[in-house]
């Protein structure tokens, strides 16, 4: 079966984005979820106080922030140019989100196990499929929890 090599991250990781400082910032969070169909008469009762980086980031010793770059993973809701928010201690497993490096470039895209092997699948026909072999040069870098994006 073909294996994907987990090693630790590279300084040059440091390049990409990393986590290095935590803000506290806690944000209201209430009750009454938002309708995205027929609006509904508002709640202006307060849940509690949500802190981001206790909801995105579980494991702040081991996240990293990469921005993405591309349509591949699109079918997945990751488009061009959003914050993928990346978990290294969270096992790369089959249907998992990750992000790789194969032959020296990064890449996002899903991790899928048929037949005893293993491929890197995008979320966009337009993009082939990665078979994963023994004499590849790749590497998981993590499992993408989060996706950020700012609305246009």
């Amino acid at each position: 079966m073909n294996q994907i090599q987990e090693t630790p991250l590279s300084k040059d990781l440091a390049l990409i984005s990393g986590v290095t400082k935590r803000l506290d910032v806690e944000l209201p969070l209430f009750l009454s979820p938002v309708t995205a169909g027929f609006p509904s008469p508002a709640d202006d009762f307060l849940e509690k106080r949500l802190d981001l980086n206790e909801y995105l980031v579980k494991n702040p010793a081991a996240t990293y922030l990469v921005r993405a770059s591309g349509d591949s993973m699109q079918g997945v809701g990751i488009h061009d140019g959003d914050v993928l928010v990346v978990d290294k201690s969270v096992e790369a497993a089959d249907g998992k989100i990750v992000i790789a490096i194969v032959y020296g470039e990064f890449t996002v895209k899903t991790l899928k196990r048929r037949n005893g092997h293993a491929f890197l699948v995008p979320a966009n026909d337009d993009f082939p499929e990665i078979e994963l072999t023994p004499e590849m040069d790749c590497e998981v870098w993590g499992v993408v929890t989060s996706v950020i994006r700012k609305m246009p």
